[in-house]
């Protein structure tokens, strides 16, 4: 169980369908940029709580791909199945890709996200992600996106403080 209060900010833009998602952890900026790109801590914290995340291609540099299937924790029951391409890996403060859902493949993604140095040994995290319209935009919204970013930060926050 996770005891953070930090708050996760979901922003949606009105010029372009974007959603910007920002969080601050309790962690140094290296070591939240090694959560969010070492093959062996990104299953341990994305998404849900009821979700087991498996990656089945993981090549975290410029140029390389990535990919993973989301099932029920309680039954194995696959739930979805994500892919995507690193464009950018900047570390310890960027990281650019494209994110899909291949129940959608029309609806890419691209996410870029940026790792602030906060006072005190924290950081921010600023992941913008910008889809094709505003109708894809409003249908991720719906989609209850929120509960898996707000658990798997949550579950981010555990697994860091174990780490540090």
């Amino acid at each position: 169980m996770t005891t953070t209060t930090n708050q996760t900010e979901i922003a949606v833009g009105t010029q372009t369908p974007s959603i910007t998602i920002t969080r601050e952890f309790d962690a140094p900026r290296e070591l939240v940029f090694r959560a969010w790109t070492d093959a062996a801590l990104v299953p341990q914290w994305i998404g849900p709580r009821s979700v087991r995340t498996e990656l089945t291609h993981w090549d975290c540099r410029r140029g390389g791909a990535w990919a993973y299937t989301a099932s029920r924790c309680d039954t194995d029951e696959l739930l979805a199945t994500f892919y995507g391409s690193f464009h950018e890996v900047r570390e310890p403060e960027r990281l650019v890709q494209t994110f899909t859902y291949e129940g959608a493949p029309d609806g890419v993604s691209l996410e870029t996200l940026v790792l602030q140095e906060l006072p005190g040994g924290r950081t921010r995290s600023v992941m913008t992600s910008i889809v094709e319209s505003f109708e894809l935009r409003d249908q991720i919204l719906a989609s209850g996106m929120e509960v898996g970013v707000i658990e798997g930060f949550e579950k981010l926050d555990d697994l860091i403080a174990g780490l540090g």
